[in-house]
């Protein structure tokens, strides 16, 4: 049994962060996390992807963000269960939870923070034959080396901010143009990103196709063309090196759903007004995985959702305490000492 101060089921930023919080508290943490490594969709999904809306960093790459927040962390030595997916949650007499993982390892905790992002993904996956045949062999649903893409005869499609922050990626760094496919000529992008591309498009480093679908792919053992199928135009084979789908991934709570908590519109429902406490006292919900009115899906905001969570944390751990909290200006961080 692994006892801890607080279980933080999901090592993704948010997760991360909450570790820092509680540390600042002389509180430990214990992370679980279904995947091998910490990072949680930065990390395994798009750790070259820049993100622009962290304060103080004008542009940080998703995973380099990651390693920042883990040496932030790692002055209060948290544990990491890794590699298991949160599998029961149990409540005990005593108050305290037991959380048992898919192969068996449980943890111990006065209180449980759930900050496990928007759960599982599966990648959307366009309606075209023989795709599973080319899947990992030329067809991608997300990128982990952008290098693998570079000077290669690459095709995107998708109309969402991954396709067009890709296209933009590519088409700047590689000597070959990009091939941007869209359904339609209408982007659910940031507008500047839309601009860039038609910009890309004018200096030949974009090959834009709007009203427009891939409806076949072919090769041997490697994806080698495919079918471009264009509104009031004959389609047309076109040879390929790769082509991405990038139409999103399908977010799944996965067991979460089934541990009692109030979930509306696959999220958890939490108490905004406090504390992001779900309806199952001593147990929090912060980041993406949780749902209030007014609620924003920025990493900002589940560290501020975070920051709240650990301080109800703390009454829970130690009711007869108060702490006053200080700025780290102040009294800087003071990690936990090792124990030899």
């Amino acid at each position: 049994m692994i006892k801890t101060d607080i279980i933080i089921i999901g090592a993704g930023p948010v997760g991360l962060f909450t570790i820092f919080e509680a540390g600042l508290m002389k509180l430990h943490c214990h992370v679980i996390d279904a995947i091998p490594q910490i990072g949680g969709q930065l990390k395994e999904i798009y750790p070259k992807k820049p993100i622009y809306d962290i304060p103080g960093f004008p542009s940080v790459l998703a995973g380099d963000l990651i390693d920042n927040l883990e040496k932030q962390a790692e002055p209060f030595q948290p544990g990491f269960t890794l590699g298991e997916r949160a599998e029961d949650i149990e409540k005990q007499e005593d108050g305290s939870f037991i959380v048992t993982t898919n192969e068996g390892t449980q943890h111990q905790a006065p209180s449980v923070i759930i900050a496990g992002g928007l759960g599982s993904f599966e990648p959307r996956k366009p309606l075209v034959e023989n795709l599973p045949a080319f899947e990992k062999k030329g067809i991608e649903y997300m990128v982990r080396e952008p290098e693998l893409f570079l000077n290669k005869r690459l095709f995107i499609s998708g109309g969402g901010d991954s396709a067009l922050d890709w296209a933009i990626y590519f088409a700047e760094n590689s000597e070959l143009p990009v091939g941007l496919v869209h359904r339609s000529d209408m982007f659910r992008a940031h507008k500047d990103s839309v601009d860039r591309v038609y910009q890309l498009q004018e200096k030949w480093k974009i090959e834009l196709y709007t009203h427009a679908e891939i409806k076949k792919v072919s090769g041997g053992s490697q994806l080698e063309s495919i079918e471009l199928h264009q509104k009031e135009r004959e389609p047309k084979t076109i040879d390929v090196d790769y082509w991405l789908p990038l139409f999103g991934l399908s977010p799944k709570l996965g067991p979460i759903g089934n541990w009692g908590l109030e979930i509306e519109k696959n999220a958890i429902k939490v108490d905004h007004t406090l504390d992001y406490q779900t309806n199952t006292p001593g147990v929090f919900a912060v980041g993406d995985v949780n749902t209030y009115p007014g609620k924003l899906k920025l990493i900002l905001c589940g560290f501020h959702e975070a920051t709240l969570a650990v301080q109800s944390c703390y009454k829970i751990i130690n009711p007869d305490k108060k702490f006053t909290m200080k700025y780290t200006t102040v009294q800087g961080v003071q990690g936990f000492e090792k124990v030899v």
